[in-house]
This record gives C-alpha cells, structure tokens and sequence, in this order.
C-alpha cells in the first residue's frame, strides 16, 4: 500500500460518462516511483481526506478487505474507447466522433463478414 500526500489539480468528464482524476505530488523517492508505475493501468481503490493519515488510519487500510472485484469494460465499450483515442490523435477530417466511429465499425463489420462462406 502506498499512502502519499496529494493535491487535487483536475476533474475531467470523458466521452464515455468515466471521469478522469488528476493528482499532483511532492518528489516520491525511487521506490514510491517504482511501486506507482507497477500500478499504472491497474484497478484499484484510492481513499482521501484532508487530514494526514495517521499509522493506525494507514493499519486499519492495510486490514480492509474488498469483496467488490473490478471487471474489465466489456469488450465493445473498449473497442469504442480506443477508436475515441485513435480520433483524438487524428480526427481524419470528422468533426464528430459519432461520424468518425460508424465509418470505422462500418469498417470493421466489412471486414468480418468476408469470411463468410458464399
């Protein structure tokens, strides 16, 4: 379990009603460094309050237990997440995301089903 001090430097909505949370923090030594990029892209549970978390907060953490297991987003909701960054990267001249999703799923769609036997 890693405990640091942070600011809440933004709150941003995404297309997909997930919402993005940016932290700041003082310098982290080598090893908080190191067990944060471990973490990157994994689930997991984050607790704040304004107050320092104390030895007996941070054991009482250590003790709890989930029984809520993430579960990865279904695997449309991902396709469409990761042509929403493609777009990001390069709109291809849609002005529109929407426009921009039903030509590639279109695109897709094509694809598959010229495997279909004649």
């Amino acid at each position: 379990m890693l405990v640091l001090p942070v600011i809440l430097e933004a709150v941003q909505s995404r297309s997909d009603k997930s919402w993005k949370v940016t932290l700041g923090t003082n310098e982290l030594t080598p090893e908080q460094v190191s067990e944060l990029t471990k973490s990157l892209r994994e689930w997991m549970w984050v607790g704040m309050k304004k107050d320092e978390f104390k030895e007996r907060d941070t054991e009482i953490l250590k003790s709890i237990q989930s029984e809520f297991e993430f579960s990865e987003k279904p695997p449309g909701q991902r396709l469409r997440a990761v042509l929403y960054k493609l777009w990001e990267l390069d709109q291809e001249g849609y002005k529109d995301f929407q426009l921009y999703y039903n030509f590639h799923m279109e695109k897709i769609i094509s694809h598959f089903k010229t495997k279909f036997p004649e």
